[in-house]
């Protein structure tokens, strides 16, 4: 077996409008009686993913925040894999007027409109911190730390390695983590710039994608799907 862990965004790829469908976590299910792992690796804080989602317990492990927490559904417990953000930056914020604003304990996001605020403010307050983009959010978090540095922690707890997992996503802050798996996915859903970096493009949108890539999964590890692909970019 090459391929022991799938690492999957949740929004717009395991999930459609914020819903894990039934036949996607059956689909997980099957993966995870297999013997692989699964894990969710997401930009949401972890409350609002448990607010939207009753079956975060199907993976094995969640890694939220955009990589700042590794979460066990099975335990409850967190790991905190990066400061948190100062509460003086996230007041500064809300006094400037933007909103939406969700914070979480090492991350920030709202929404493009207000990227040139946030920057100033970074700026103005000499900060060490980073803006990463998924689509239309704009994430505020520690530099250094993104879906790959989290993806990494969450894969050591496991015992496994970036070679052997399968990572599918379908933004722009999904990129790191493709880039250090041993096979990226997207599904067709994705931004141009992710299918683009991918291994293997998937043919259904989200979770039927999700779904799609776990049925080649079973069927041989990904052999055929990948030498495949290798032929069309061979020709």
């Amino acid at each position: 077996m090459r391929f022991r862990v799938l690492a999957a965004d949740y929004d717009g790829t395991v999930a459609s409008e914020g819903v894990l469908a039934p036949e996607t976590v059956e689909s997980i299910h099957r993966l995870r009686e297999s013997g692989r792992r699964a894990v969710l690796v997401t930009g949401r804080i972890l409350d609002e993913l448990l607010d939207i989602c009753d079956d975060v317990d199907v993976f094995d492990l969640a890694v939220v925040e955009n990589g700042c927490i590794v979460y066990n559904p099975a335990t409850g417990k967190q790991r905190l894999l990066a400061p948190t953000l100062p509460r003086r930056f996230i007041a500064a914020l809300q006094a400037h007027g933007v909103t939406p604003l969700s914070v979480g304990r090492a991350i920030a996001s709202t929404w493009d409109p207000f990227e040139d605020v946030v920057v100033r403010t970074i700026h103005e307050m000499e900060l060490d911190l980073q803006i990463i983009f998924n689509k239309h959010s704009v994430m505020v978090l520690p530099a250094s730390v993104n879906k790959a540095t989290g993806l990494t922690a969450a894969l050591e707890t496991l015992g496994e390695t970036a070679e052997s997992t399968v990572a599918v996503g379908d933004a722009e802050n999904d990129l790191v983590m493709l880039g250090m798996a041993g096979c990226g996915v997207a599904v067709s859903n994705a931004l141009a710039s992710v299918k683009d970096r991918a291994d293997l493009v998937m043919e259904g949108r989200a979770g039927a994608g999700m779904r799609e890539l776990i049925d080649r999964i079973l069927a041989d590890d990904l052999r055929s799907a990948l030498a495949r692909a290798s032929h069309l970019r061979a020709g």
